[in-house]
């Protein structure tokens, strides 16, 4: 994390692309993994680093291929990975933000993992670019809580409050 942090000065720790956003994509990203087999250190580093050399909050589109560029420049031994693992996670870095859905399944869940939290943006994750059937289950699950939630939110009001 200390590296995450030494790269992360451009933007607000805090902020959209920060650590709240990477602890959610880590989350999601580990129940993706759970579901397809993808790895669970790469999708974890995916979420600390894909971000981590962002510019801008809102516009960067050179973001993705500077944090590929620090994880080659960590490296595979001090990331903890095998060389292909470290491929992998480079890849998803330098292209998570292309719209792309075909790669590995590791990749794959990376970028499932990093769409399913869109919302934070005002942005609905749509079903068409998710990569896996697991993220797909994810979002189909999240909708129906935030729809239950809603009709209790009514019926509270109805009522007067919370019940």
């Amino acid at each position: 994390m200390a590296v995450v942090r030494r790269e992360f000065v451009h933007i607000d720790w805090h902020g959209t692309h920060g650590s709240r956003h990477w602890a959610r994509v880590r989350l999601h990203g580990l129940a993706i993994a759970a579901g397809t087999g993808a790895s669970i250190r790469v999708v974890e580093l995916f979420a600390f680093l894909h971000d981590a050399r962002r510019r801008d909050e809102w516009t960067d589109p050179g973001h993705g291929v500077r944090s590929a560029l620090l994880v080659q420049e960590l490296g595979a031994k001090a990331l903890g990975v095998s060389g292909e693992e470290e491929a992998l996670l480079a890849f998803a870095c330098r292209h998570h933000s292309d719209g792309m859905v075909d790669a590995d399944i590791s990749v794959q869940a990376c970028w499932d993992a990093d769409r399913l939290d869109l919302g934070r943006v005002g942005i609905a994750p749509d079903p068409d670019l998710l990569c896996t059937g697991a993220a797909r289950d994810l979002l189909r699950a999240n909708r129906a809580w935030f729809a239950h939630i809603g009709r209790h939110a009514r019926w509270a009001d109805r009522r007067g409050g919370p019940g």
